[in-house]
C-alpha cells in the first residue's frame, strides 16, 4: 500500500479567481511550481504548503490530503 498526496489548489485558485501565475507571484514561486504541484508531479515543501494555506486563509489540511491506495 502507498500513500499519495492530493490537493485542491485548482479549486481554491478558481474560488479566488487566480491564475497559476497570480498564485505563484503571491507566494514567491514559479508558475511551473504551482502547475507541477497541482498535477501531483511535485510534493511541495512544508514552507510552500504553509504559504498556500496562508494565501487562501485556510488550514493546510483543507488544501492537501493523503490518499491511501
Amino acid at each position: 500500500m502507498s500513500d499519495t498526496l492530493e490537493n485542491r489548489i485548482r479549486v481554491f485558485r478558481a474560488e479566488h479567481r487566480m491564475s497559476q501565475g497570480d498564485l505563484a507571484d503571491a507566494i514567491g514561486v514559479s508558475r511551473k511550481t504551482i502547475s507541477t504541484i497541482e498535477v501531483g508531479r511535485f510534493v511541495p515543501s512544508t514552507v510552500i504548503a504553509l504559504k498556500l494555506a496562508r494565501q487562501f486563509e485556510v488550514p493546510v489540511e483543507d488544501i492537501f490530503s493523503l490518499k491511501t491506495d
